[in-house]
């Protein structure tokens, strides 16, 4: 199968690949999950572009962006008068994606109510449009993504759990850009070319403060904030040098500081106090006992997480010291010349 190379060379990026490989020749549903502004939607676009229904639609449906009310005629279609303002018959996003692959971004707003007639469809896969009890066949492959934490949420009783179980077939957590430093000085680079095209402007070098600045921010909004900020840095470079104000980061820090939630600093602290205990979990002096938790407890926290030392601390190829980046025109970012990122700015998740 087709391996798409999209940039990022770094362990947990790696990983993410990996499955993409894995799960895209096969039908089985997807649960992405990730902060926000890392991109969920690309990542399920690469599962799609991968497989075998690459040839048929890949339609997207953000659950949060529709209201409750018109959600289910939104994915299941409606007749004519099936209620007030239905003038025509509508076929729903399950047939427009008949044979392709439909993605359910923000699954996790998905109201209670709505949530079996999906679960039936999933498992029947059969659609009946509103005002209409006869059912239509369909086949389609489902990619769900959620920034919330679904098990959580399950627990609460605020998801089904036989939804989630139906969903969580193969389950890819995307990191956040502050775990995946590595990748920032050739994302930098790609958004840097991509919107001196736009803006008909010539900058070939990133000098080397610059890089330091990116690679000490931590990235609360992930890549659609180094999106931005390479964006405004371009606009504020008259000569073929970018330049970077500081301001510009701590702008863009306030504004996203709002998509870090409890769990995120839960994560956090776990891993600066197993950081402070040389990673011993268990005993007295571990982490489990500094936590003011069982082990047992400690251990599926950092399942749940996805904290794994071999993980973090495997091996880079790269330099301790930043480098400024000379943008040769025409070079490749990937080794196949292709990355979904180019989609970045109408794809990434929300």
């Amino acid at each position: 199968m087709t391996t798409f190379e999209m940039i990022g060379s770094s362990a947990r990026f790696r990983t993410v690949l990996d499955q993409i490989n894995m799960v895209a020749p096969v039908d089985s549903a997807v649960l992405i999950q990730g902060e926000t502004g890392t991109g969920k939607e690309v990542i399920a676009q690469a599962i799609h572009d991968a497989g075998p229904r690459r040839q048929k639609r890949f339609v997207a449906v953000n659950c949060a962006a529709i209201p409750a009310a018109l959600l289910e005629s939104e994915l299941f279609g409606h007749e004519r008068g099936a209620f007030t303002g239905a003038v025509n018959q509508t076929i729903g996003r399950f047939q427009t994606a008949d044979g392709g692959t439909l993605f359910l971004d923000e699954v996790g707003d998905l109201p209670l109510e709505l949530q079996p007639k999906l679960l039936r469809v999933l498992q029947e896969r059969q659609v009946e449009r509103l005002g209409n009890g006869r059912a239509v066949r369909v086949d389609v492959r489902v990619i769900a993504a959620t920034n919330q934490d679904l098990w959580r949420m399950v627990q609460d009783r605020k998801f089904r759990a036989d939804l989630f179980y139906r969903l969580n077939v193969f389950p890819i957590t995307l990191p956040p850009l502050r775990d995946r430093m590595d990748d920032i000085p050739r994302l930098a680079e790609h958004f840097v070319r991509k919107f001196a095209k736009q803006q008909g402007k010539t900058i070939d070098c990133i000098p080397e403060d610059v890089i330091e600045k990116l690679m000490s921010h931590d990235w609360p909004g992930n890549i659609r904030e180094l999106q931005n900020v390479m964006e405004c840095a371009v606009i504020l470079s008259a000569d073929h040098i970018l330049k970077l104000h500081s301001s510009e980061l701590r702008r863009h820090s306030t504004e996203s500081a709002s998509a870090r939630t409890l769990d995120d600093a839960q994560c956090a602290h776990i891993l600066a106090t197993l950081h402070e205990t040389n990673w011993v979990v268990g005993g007295r002096r571990g982490a489990a006992a500094q936590l003011g938790v069982p082990r047992t407890t400690l251990i599926a926290m950092m399942q749940r997480h996805g904290i794994s030392r071999v993980t973090l601390e495997q091996p880079e190829p790269h330099s301790d010291k930043p480098i400024p980046i000379q943008l040769q025109p025409g070079s490749k970012l990937t080794q196949g010349g292709y990355s979904h990122l180019d989609r970045l700015d109408s794809q990434v998740a929300t």
